[in-house]
């Protein structure tokens, strides 16, 4: 197997006396969609925001690239190439789809009205339009406000804005919540496309067959710690949910197991 292109060594973080996390490890590799499982209070939001710059984890080692780095902000983890599809995707409902894809990135007009601070609308608009192209999105008028667009198609409209950015990882938080059957295939095709672009999905989901139908890989959280790696194709919604549970091996969570499920 390739070296991991994003890694959490022994992710420590607390919370007076709460321990969010106790020696996590994960791994995201080239060219994947890794899901990252575990019952409610595992830590999987906590992982993520350490490996997305939101927390600053208290102990441990995250690797880009297999060095050793740190993210002091979101803005640090972007400008490396790695993006966040967050669960209240995080859209202007009053702009249009163009302006969503660049929003805190708009582009400026050449010369002195880029100075005075004039938007370039017509070149992100065509930028948007091909963005959109690029991952199969259909939304009927580009020019409408998302508030007026289908939960799926505000849905595609962030992680289209994240992978637009994105050229190493795109972690994405329940993308399909709240979705139709209909929707949630649409946006799943998007994430199998976003995968075959080359960029690595991270997909944090509580949904066990749409997981086991779109992953690679899974890594199991629970209690702060990572206990179990599975290949998709090679596990079942049982083994994931006694990984979740603690049924798999009826003891507490350690990091010598989870070579066994791997």
């Amino acid at each position: 197997m390739p070296e991991p292109l994003l890694e959490a060594r022994g992710l420590v973080k607390t919370y007076g006396q709460v321990e969010a996390l106790s020696g996590a490890n994960f791994a995201v590799y080239p060219g994947e969609v890794v899901a990252l499982v575990g019952d409610n209070g595992a830590g999987k939001s906590t992982l993520v925001k350490t490996l997305v710059g939101a927390v600053t984890p208290d102990g441990g080692q995250i690797l880009l690239d297999g060095r050793p780095t740190s993210f002091g902000s979101p803005r640090d983890a972007q400008a490396l190439g790695i993006e966040t599809v967050y669960q209240d995707l995080a859209l202007a409902a009053d702009l249009d789809a163009a302006a969503n894809l660049f929003l805190g990135r708009e582009q400026l007009r050449g010369g002195l009205l880029g100075a005075l601070g004039v938007l370039d609308k017509r070149a992100m608009r065509d930028r948007a339009v091909e963005a959109f192209a690029e991952l199969g999105v259909q939304l009927g008028d580009i020019g409408a406000p998302v508030a007026t667009l289908s939960g799926g198609q505000r849905q595609s409209v962030a992680i289209a804005r994240s992978v637009a950015w994105a050229s190493r990882v795109v972690f994405m938080d329940e993308p399909t919540a709240a979705l139709g059957v209909v929707q949630r295939g649409r946006v799943l095709d998007l994430v199998r496309r976003v995968r075959d672009r080359g960029v690595s999905v991270v997909l944090i989901s509580h949904n066990m067959p749409e997981v086991l139908s779109v992953a690679d890989r899974v890594e199991v959280l629970r209690l702060g710690r990572r206990v179990a790696r599975f290949e998709a194709a090679e596990t079942s919604l049982e083994e994931l949910v006694a990984a979740m549970t603690g049924a798999m091996d009826g003891a507490p969570p350690n990091e010598e197991n989870e070579g066994d499920a791997a």
